[in-house]
């Protein structure tokens, strides 16, 4: 009972690393080799996640040492962070900081009103991708499209 006792103790110590920095390390490499950006979200904002986390622990290291569960939560709180079939941080980006930090939200103020607020809604890679549109066909071409899919979807 003993051993087990011990690796029950320790278990942070022996899975944490390899949870919290080996498989995302792993997982950032195969994001920047992917072509999707969807993966890439997961991994930066897991790492901003863990930087916090670390600094967290470093500034406030006084009183975690009394707190014995502390390591436990840590682990609990990455796997849920890291594992596929939670997607934590993806989870964490999407309801709390998409919400409150608009960084890189500015449209160009040349599009009309109703352009523009299509525009703000889109993530950046859709509205890069609407604006080389805007720019190969026109404004108007554009206008053609929301109309049609407004008219599309008060259909359904």
């Amino acid at each position: 009972m003993g051993f087990l006792a011990t690796i029950a103790r320790h278990l942070d110590t022996l899975v944490g690393p390899g949870v919290m920095l080996l498989f995302p390390l792993y997982a950032s490499i195969r994001a920047i080799e992917s072509p999707s950006t969807l993966d890439d979200q997961q991994w930066l904002t897991y790492w901003v996640l863990y930087s916090l986390i670390t600094l967290f622990e470093l500034s406030c290291w006084k009183v975690l040492i009394w707190l014995p569960f502390w390591p436990y939560v840590k682990l609990i709180f990455g796997l849920w962070l890291v594992l596929p079939i939670f997607n934590g941080a993806a989870y964490i980006y999407e309801n709390f900081v998409r919400k409150y930090i608009k960084i890189g939200q500015h449209v160009n103020s040349s599009y009309p009103e109703g352009q523009r607020k299509v525009l703000q809604m889109m993530s950046l890679d859709a509205r890069k991708s609407v604006e080389r549109y805007i720019e190969k066909y026109g404004p108007d071409a554009f206008e053609r499209v929301v109309k049609a899919a407004e008219k599309e979807a008060k259909k359904r």
